[in-house]
């Protein structure tokens, strides 16, 4: 999908939901950029009173890797699953999207770094030939208990596309897996693994945490500000967690699982970033926080779509029908501003003059939001 914005795009007849207020009229666009927002034109594309957002802007999707290997030693041609994720992301309402690659293995897994270099080529050669709805960048999940993730990072960390990296740590009996009996169901119910396989790998990996953990995350994190790539914390669930992440310069607090850490996140000035589908679920997967309970206390600044694309836009608007003092526009900026903020884009996440024209036109259907179209640039996508 070539990105070359178009001339000028009026849309009027809209509820335009800007970054404090929702005002009722037009957009104006010309070259891609938003030049006048105003009250209803007559003329232009008239959108029958429906809402017009921000196009969205992901920071963290896990998506992409089930596009490329949907069965266990199944690998599907990377450009072809590239275009399937990108489908998808789009008719999400995602104009901006960080695609999570995976450095270090965390698990008993056949994907290797191999496998996330030739993903990486997918993405950029997508990107450059024109043909990809969303705009494409790379997030870097660096699993720093791996005794790979370093010279797996360095293999990858001069491609352009890198914008965020997130250190982390599934090791059992920490962060995302402090229970041991919920690391068990879920790595039992992914790998099958006998209680005594379980056992030898839990051990395994915890000897891994314990040597690699610390020197990876010092070593990524100098790189990272070396180069202004942005930091991310994952799962953290304590206090202590959370100086170490400021100790390393980091700014985004990717779903604490805890409501101990989020606090000491919002005192520490991290943005807060929690998960879609946690939200629509109305709780974690794993057992931990609700990212419900952290909106209702204030300590959430962004909604990510993890593994569910759509969720994304359906957990901003459930939050603005159902959480007390989040209104549409503040819901809104959680999937839009926030995140654009949070990831160093400064051109676009909200309807204002002089922005990117980037949009999502949309209606309420029973509770769900519908998307009818988006525009990147100005150029319809959808």
């Amino acid at each position: 999908m070539n990105s070359v914005a178009l001339g000028e795009l009026v849309l009027t007849n809209a509820r335009i939901v800007l970054a404090n207020e929702v005002l009722e009229g037009s957009v104006r666009v010309d070259g891609g950029v938003i030049t006048d927002i105003g009250t209803p034109s007559r003329t232009g594309t008239d959108l029958d009173g429906d809402y017009l957002i921000p196009g969205l802007v992901e920071l963290h999707t896990d998506h992409l890797e089930t596009h490329y290997a949907p069965r266990p030693k199944v690998r599907w041609n990377p450009v072809a699953a590239v275009q399937a994720h990108d489908a998808q992301i789009a008719a999400s309402g995602i104009t901006t999207v960080l695609d999570a690659i995976r450095i270090g293995l965390d698990e008993q897994t056949d994907i290797g770094a191999e496998d996330m270099r030739t993903l990486a080529g997918a993405i950029r050669a997508g990107n450059e030939a024109g043909r990809l709805r969303a705009e494409h960048f790379i997030h870097l999940r660096c699993e720093v208990s791996a005794p790979d993730c370093l010279d797996s990072f360095l293999a990858i960390i001069d491609d352009p596309q890198v914008r965020l990296a997130s250190l982390m740590d599934h090791a059992p009996g920490q962060r995302q897996f402090a229970s041991l009996d919920a690391y068990k169901a879920y790595y039992q119910g992914k790998t099958k693994m006998s209680d005594a396989q379980l056992d030898e790998f839990s051990e395994r990996r915890n000897r891994q945490s314990q040597t690699h953990a610390g020197p990876f995350r010092r070593a990524i994190a100098d790189i990272c500000h070396d180069k202004g790539i942005v930091l991310a914390s994952h799962d953290d669930a304590t206090r202590a967690h959370v100086e170490e992440a400021v100790d390393l310069g980091l700014h985004i607090a990717e779903f604490p699982t805890t409501l101990e850490a989020a606090r000491a996140s919002r005192q520490a000035g991290m943005s807060i970033l929690m998960g879609g589908p946690n939200v629509v679920r109305g709780g974690s997967h794993s057992g931990n926080v609700s990212a419900r309970v952290l909106a209702e206390a204030d300590l959430l600044d962004i909604l990510s779509s993890d593994y569910i694309p759509f969720s994304m836009l359906q957990s901003a608007f459930s939050l603005a029908e159902n959480v007390e003092g989040i209104s549409l526009p503040k819901a809104v900026q959680l999937v839009t501003k926030r995140p654009a903020e949070a990831g160093g884009f400064s051109d676009r996440g909200e309807i204002e003059v002089g922005k990117r024209a980037d949009f999502v036109h949309l209606r309420i259907e029973d509770g769900i939001p519908i998307v009818l179209t988006v525009y990147r640039e100005g150029r319809r996508v959808i």
